[in-house]
C-alpha cells in the first residue's frame, strides 16, 4: 500500500482524526496544543497521527489535502482545516455541530 492509500484510509476509518505535531499529552507546537485543547473542550474522542513519527505521512498529507500547514483536522473524511479556523469555528458554535455529527 502507498503512503498516499494509508493516508486515504487513516482519513476515512477514523470519524474525527488529527495530524499534529507530537501527541495530546505533549503536543509539539502551539497550533497543535490549541487545536488538542479545541477538541478537549468539545468533549469528543478523536484519533490522532503525530506526524514526527511518520514524515513520509507529514510530506505526503500536505499534498493529499492540499493544506500546507499543520495540525489539520479531518471529520468524517473532510479537511476542517487548521487551528486557526477550528478556533473560528468553535467560537461559532460550528465545529460543536460538525463534531456531533461525526459520530452519527
Amino acid at each position: 500500500m502507498d503512503i498516499m492509500d494509508q493516508i486515504k484510509n487513516q482519513i476515512e476509518s477514523a470519524a474525527i482524526i488529527l495530524y499534529m505535531k507530537g501527541t495530546p499529552e505533549f503536543p509539539q507546537c502551539g497550533f497543535s496544543s490549541r487545536a488538542v485543547q479545541i477538541l478537549e473542550q468539545c468533549e469528543v474522542e478523536f484519533s490522532y497521527v503525530n506526524i514526527f513519527e511518520h514524515p513520509d505521512i507529514r510530506d505526503n498529507l500536505k499534498l493529499y489535502s492540499n493544506w500546507p500547514t499543520f495540525p489539520q483536522l479531518f471529520v468524517k473524511g473532510e479537511l476542517v482545516g487548521g487551528s486557526d479556523i477550528m478556533l473560528e469555528l468553535y467560537q461559532s458554535g460550528e465545529l460543536q455541530d460538525i463534531l456531533k455529527n461525526a459520530h452519527h
